[in-house]
């Protein structure tokens, strides 16, 4: 499953990814934003719940991929 949350700060990043999580609880759950901030808590939420977060540069963006 991915989210693309580039484009948009935060929380709605969190957001998108709390109703991607909500939606499926999906096992892998990969993230596109375009800001360290966005990085940072959609980090702390991945891991709040459960999930381990791989964090990769990506031509400027940022793709988060999170795994249970």
């Amino acid at each position: 499953m991915m989210v693309d949350a580039r484009g948009y700060s935060c929380p709605t990043p969190v957001i998108m990814v709390q109703k991607a999580v909500r939606n499926g609880a999906p096992e892998t759950l990969e993230v596109l934003v375009d800001n360290q901030c966005s990085v940072e808590n959609v980090t702390r939420f991945g891991r709040s719940a459960g999930y381990e977060v791989r964090v990769s540069g990506l031509d400027g963006d940022f793709k988060l991929t999170l795994t249970k």
